[in-house]
């Protein structure tokens, strides 16, 4: 190309060199260098811009046809004319190199990209791997396979392909390198005879597996990758997976020690209030039991009826507090069944409110369960399990009085709305703390209420029965003051 570009120059000077100056004959072949220059390689520009030369002073200047030299100025010429071919093919060449350094730049740039950007989403260490394996094998058009530890020692069952590339003799190797944390294989000093290249997975602190590049044979593409600049983006591309697996194990470490401590946190909580609200009653059944043993005869009937009383009291609040940590325990293990069935709900209220009227002593408590019914859609019927509601109702209505002053009224009342039977108890107490309307249905929280026995249990085990019904159950503040514990039935017939 390069002496054809040459020869068609030699060709144009020759056709004008009666009408041209021969120091304008040398633009044309300074036209030509550019040409070489921009087409091939540095080496070949430097020639040809000495063959322009020596094409000028055999073709253009007088004598023709020799390369003696008639005028001694056009020394000069030659000199500038070479110097100035010599700059542009020097200069373009090097253009061109740091266009095409350029290039590799991007392309190294962009396949980080790609690869940051895939093990950006994966949570698992043998995802991210397989990730970063299918896309070496995009990127360096070579086969490439990652190997995993498994019980601290490399092990070929557990890679990122189910095709073996390379043969399962190799695993020597693959074990070596992830020992050592140096590259070997194939074109290297260690164990050179292997078939492929083996790259440690090396993170800040250890080695999290070994990358297997086998070059394509038939296609030779992929022997591009023991180019130094290849070698060196592989290398990146192992050092990259191996960060990504090491952020994904923090993030899995960081997850078990938070769910660790929550575990502690709670266990420590349970702790805390079944000390408190366990040994309350037991102390209370056990001096009432004492006084009654040591000092029966000397007491009067009134004190002995006091302490009898006292003793059934705490006994039963010590019952509900064991049941409810028994039912929060066979709600979250999914052990309750539901024995559903159509019930009217004005007789589940009034089950619950005869049961309760020791706790409702001194209240006023109105219900009106049916709020803007018409009289063919009374009694308001509700598929559910009815022991189970009845407990809902009875843990609403025993938090109402544990945390409302003595001699507030209650409210109960029930309706349908869009689909649905909505109960509600409602109080006039001091009202849940804004940001609180969803804590209070968590276990163990009780609030910031002082002098409130309890375990924080109720109002959990209402919401789990409640979802275990289908239904939902909020708290909202009331108009005017006070709380209203608002319940969502969906309506079934069977």
């Amino acid at each position: 190309m390069a002496i054809a570009i040459v020869a068609i120059a030699t060709i144009a000077s020759v056709a004008l060199r009666d009408t041209l100056a021969p120091t304008n004959l040398a633009m044309i072949y300074l036209g030509g260098v550019v040409a070489v220059a921009m087409r091939c390689s540095r080496w070949v520009s430097v020639t040809s811009s000495f063959l322009s030369v020596a094409a000028f002073d055999f073709f253009c200047v007088p004598p023709y046809l020799t390369f003696a030299v008639s005028d001694y100025q056009y020394v000069f010429t030659f000199a500038g004319m070479l110097v100035v071919a010599l700059v542009i093919s020097t200069q373009t060449a090097r253009l061109k190199e740091h266009a095409s350094h350029a290039a590799v730049r991007e392309a190294r740039t962009e396949a980080l990209y790609r690869l940051s950007s895939k093990l950006a989403g994966e949570t698992r260490v043998f995802e991210a791997a397989r990730s970063a394996a299918t896309l070496a094998e995009d990127v360096f058009g070579a086969r490439v396979v990652i190997f995993l530890p498994e019980d601290g020692k490399l092990s070929f069952r557990r890679r990122t392909s189910d095709l073996l590339p390379v043969p399962p003799s190799e695993e020597s190797v693959a074990q070596w390198v992830f020992d050592h944390g140096h590259k070997a294989g194939l074109r290297t000093d260690a164990h050179s005879d292997a078939t492929a290249l083996y790259i440690p997975l090396r993170g800040a602190r250890e080695t999290f597996g070994v990358l297997a590049v086998l070059p394509d044979v038939v296609s030779n593409v992929g022997n591009r990758i023991f180019a130094p600049e290849q070698q060196q983006l592989l290398e990146v591309f192992a050092s990259q997976t191996a960060l990504a697996i090491e952020r994904t194990l923090s993030q899995r470490s960081a997850e078990e020690t938070r769910v660790h401590m929550q575990t502690e946190q709670m266990r420590s909580s349970l702790l805390s209030a079944m000390s408190h609200d366990l040994r309350t009653p037991l102390a209370s059944i056990t001096g009432a039991a004492s006084t009654l043993r040591t000092q029966n005869d000397r007491l009067p009937l009134e004190t002995k009826q006091e302490l009898l009383e006292s003793i059934s009291d705490e006994a039963e609040r010590l019952g509900r507090l064991v049941g409810n940590l028994l039912d929060m325990t066979k709600f979250e293990s999914g052990g309750v069944e539901l024995r559903r069935d159509l019930y009217p709900l004005e007789e589940i209220v009034g089950t619950v409110l005869q049961r309760m009227e020791p706790q409702l002593e001194g209240r006023a408590v109105s219900t009106d369960l049916a709020e803007n019914l018409p009289p063919e859609d009374l009694p308001i019927m509700v598929f559910v399990d009815d022991v189970l509601l009845g407990q809902v109702l009875w843990n609403l209505l025993e938090n109402a009085t544990k945390y409302t002053p003595p001699g507030t009224p209650l409210e109960l009342a029930a309706f349908k709305e869009e689909g649905a039977v909505i109960i509600e108890v409602r109080d006039r107490g001091p009202g849940i703390p804004p940001g609180e309307e969803e804590l209070i249905f968590e276990k163990f929280y009780r609030g910031k209420s002082k002098n409130i026995r309890g375990a924080g249990l109720g109002l959990p085990i209402c919401r789990a029965i409640i979802q275990a019904h289908r239904g939902t159950i909020q708290a909202l503040p009331r108009e005017g003051g006070g709380t209203t514990f608002r319940i969502s039935l969906p309506i079934q017939s069977t």
